[in-house]
């Protein structure tokens, strides 16, 4: 049995502006901190957190604004269920 979830509640509370060509949508931008080279450097992972079809077309080497920042697409995939995707990020 299928059940009905209303995929908005989830982003609802923590999402930001995502454009991608004509396409504007909600997003969960994350960007963790990480330790590189024995905790001498800090680097920023960016990636979003997308409902799976809001920008179709959406591909590695893809520009996006997110939040009023451009950034590149990476390497989107599906997580989980396939109701959500990831999309990691370089900044421009």
């Amino acid at each position: 049995m299928a059940i009905d979830e209303d995929l908005d509640a989830y982003t609802d509370d923590f999402a930001v502006d995502a454009t991608f060509g004509a396409i504007t949508g909600k997003v969960i931008l994350d960007m963790p901190d990480q330790l590189l080279g024995g905790g001498e450097v800090i680097s920023t992972d960016y990636k979003i957190i997308y409902k799976t079809g809001l920008f179709p077309g959406l591909a590695y080497g893809s520009a996006i604004t997110v939040d009023g920042q451009s950034y590149t697409v990476r390497e989107p995939r599906l997580i989980d269920d396939g109701k959500f995707s990831e999309a990691p990020l370089s900044k421009v």
